[in-house]
């Protein structure tokens, strides 16, 4: 897992230019702490910040093959899971290795297919390609979008990076926010390609873009297609469990300590359970963390989004699968560290956030960076399985995307925290109703559907393609900010599509959610997580963390130029920090962490607003 940029010029010298790709490639430092590289010809500079997890010697990158017509070079981020099975059939066609690493096979393959190489990778990744031979880049992203990467056309070729910041660092690209770019802050329904700054945008995910003297073309080679399923229930389930352990198994693969996340909920349940389960054939015990709150379960309170406390059941899956477990626990004065605040929004390079969820997953992220360099997730389950309450309530029905209803009851209206006069001039209502337009016209489906099925199709396309992009985004950045790797096991591709196409009546057999999953990993959960119901990622419910948004924004209050009141109601604010934190409402504290997440991303990034 590392950080990756660069520059493509076809009217320039770039090897005068070598102090900017440097400058580019060290914004990527958290991403990749154990060394650096760049590449530099003519043309094409390329730079990557390595943070090493197979082949610790023999992995560094920019790595390069010399050919009788040019050099090819390669930096890469991620990991491809299959690679030891490449590197046999690649060796059987021919091909040579110094190095015991995944980039090296990756580099071959594209030596031996040229961009088909897309066709044999499982994994998560994100990598470009120089190709002197034919001065061209090759760009692509993974399937599911599990590791970023943006691009900005230039006049005369493109620059790349894992991060908008490596874009930025370069003098070319001007740091400028219009009302579009804005709007999406405030949506929460991820545009394909959106990237906040203007002329700046994402590789979409299960996409190869190619670079070269003629333009930019991308070609989409991968995507959720629909097909009939003919597997009976009992194989269903069979061939879930087959490919969930065949996935864990693969991800299991490193050089370097490694861990689990796990919550005490269904998803990373399972995943700890197929972990411990096949580190135990190996011979080892699988090591685990969560996170918690100080008091949390004593003086813990139901809520809408929380039926119980994690740490029992968390308790419960450490003690079956006989793991090397440890809780991190949060206070509120860490969970709401200015620090802290700036080491988030700066790592998501947005003024989105979720609140104390980001920053305890910081926190989290931070603490088991000391005893492991890569850990697994149960993200992405309730995309894949249909375990989000938009799956079984009323949202069903919804004419807008299935999560808003929920976000909006929960959090209140993502733009309140604005000006009255802005909140009229961006149009919340308008640009969600235009993205939802397009994005199920994007749905493809079977003749002949019943009406659930295809309502349950679209919105499994939707948090597919939509809403798991936001979490992806924002666990790759919590992690990577402090140099861990996180593995999204749900999120390979053969799982996905398989489940993609079970019919909504199979995958809610039972008649609760995520009924396949469940009887996938039941043969390794304990009772209490196979009959708990779903709960959302834990939340601090301490009155102290509110009193300290409070205080930091009666900071700001007091400053008589803060440039966060160009945005932000100066009145709603003034009355959230007045209130009684004990008795604040869920909605006018979220709207106020919304607020200070705006106030930081101004004064780290004092972009330019045309707005």
């Amino acid at each position: 897992m590392c950080g990756i940029a660069g520059w493509v010029s076809f009217d320039s010298d770039l090897t005068r230019r070598s102090e900017v790709i440097d400058a580019m490639t060290e914004t990527m430092a958290c991403r990749g702490p154990d060394g650096r590289g760049t590449f530099v010809r003519t043309h094409a500079g390329l730079g990557h910040r390595r943070l090493a997890v197979i082949d610790l010697p023999g992995g560094a990158q920019p790595m390069t093959v010399a050919t009788p017509n040019g050099d090819v070079a390669l930096v890469y981020s991620g990991e491809a899971y299959n690679f030891l099975q490449l590197r046999n059939r690649l060796a059987a066609l021919g091909h040579s290795f110094t190095t015991d690493s995944d980039t090296e096979v990756v580099l071959r393959a594209y030596l031996q297919w040229g961009d088909g190489l897309v066709d044999e990778l499982n994994g998560m990744y994100a990598f470009a390609i120089w190709d002197q031979r034919d001065e061209k880049l090759v760009m692509v992203r993974d399937r599911m979008g599990v590791k970023p990467f943006y691009y900005y056309p230039t006049p005369d070729g493109v620059l790349f990076g894992s991060e908008p910041k490596a874009i930025l660092a370069n003098p070319l690209a001007r740091k400028t926010v219009e009302l579009d770019g804005l709007r999406e802050v405030f949506a929460y329904t991820k545009p394909p390609g959106w990237a906040l700054w203007k002329g700046m945008a994402e590789v979409l995910p299960g996409t190869v873009m190619t670079v070269d003297r003629k333009g930019i073309r991308k070609r989409t080679y991968w995507k959720l297609t629909p097909a009939e399923h003919h597997d009976s229930l009992t194989d269903t389930v069979d061939r879930v469990r087959h490919l969930l352990t065949d996935t864990v198994r693969r991800q299991l693969i490193s050089d370097v300590p490694q861990g689990v996340l796990l919550s005490g909920g269904l998803d990373s349940s399972a995943i700890t359970g197929l972990a411990a389960q096949e580190l135990a054939r190996r011979g080892e015990r699988v090591r685990t963390f969560s996170v918690d709150f100080i008091d949390q379960e004593k003086n813990f309170v139901p809520d809408e989004m929380h039926d119980t406390p994690d740490s029992p059941y968390v308790r419960d899956v450490a003690t079956l699968v006989q793991s090397m477990h440890q809780d991190v626990v949060l206070d509120p004065a860490e969970l709401s560290d200015v620090s802290v605040r700036h080491a988030v929004i700066g790592a998501r390079d947005i003024p989105v956030t979720f609140g104390d969820l980001d920053s305890s997953l910081y926190l989290l992220f931070r603490a088991i960076r000391e005893h492991s360099t890569v850990a697994l997730s149960g993200e992405s389950a309730d995309e894949v399985f249909g375990g989000y309450s938009w799956f079984h309530d009323d949202s069903v029905h919804a004419k807008t995307f299935p999560w808003l209803p929920a976000f909006r009851q929960y959090l209140g209206s993502a733009d309140s925290i604005l000006r009255p006069e802005l909140r009229e001039r961006v149009g919340l209502d308008d640009y969600i109703a235009d993205q939802y337009a397009t994005a199920i016209a994007e749905v493809e489906h079977l003749d002949g559907e019943s009406e659930v099925e295809y309502r349950m199709r679209t919105i499994c396309h939707l948090s597919l393609t939509r809403f798991v992009r936001q979490l992806l985004d924002r666990k790759d950045r919590m992690s990577m900010a402090v140099g861990l790797e996180v593995r999204v096991p749900f999120c390979d591709h053969r799982l996905v599509e398989y489940m993609y196409n079970v019919p909504w009546s199979m995958k809610s057999f039972d008649g609760r959610e995520k009924s396949l999953l469940r009887a996938a990993a039941k043969h390794v959960l304990p009772g209490s997580v196979v009959e708990r119901v779903k709960s959302a990622f834990p939340s601090t419910q301490d009155a102290a963390y509110i009193g300290n948004l409070q205080q930091q924004m009666k900071e700001r209050l007091a400053e008589p130029d803060s440039p966060i009141f160009t945005l932000a109601d100066r009145e709603r604010v003034e009355n959230a920090v007045a209130l009684d934190p004990a008795r604040m409402p869920f909605p006018t504290r979220a709207g106020l962490e919304r607020t200070i997440a705006l106030a930081v991303w101004l004064e780290l990034n004092s972009p330019e607003l045309l707005l």
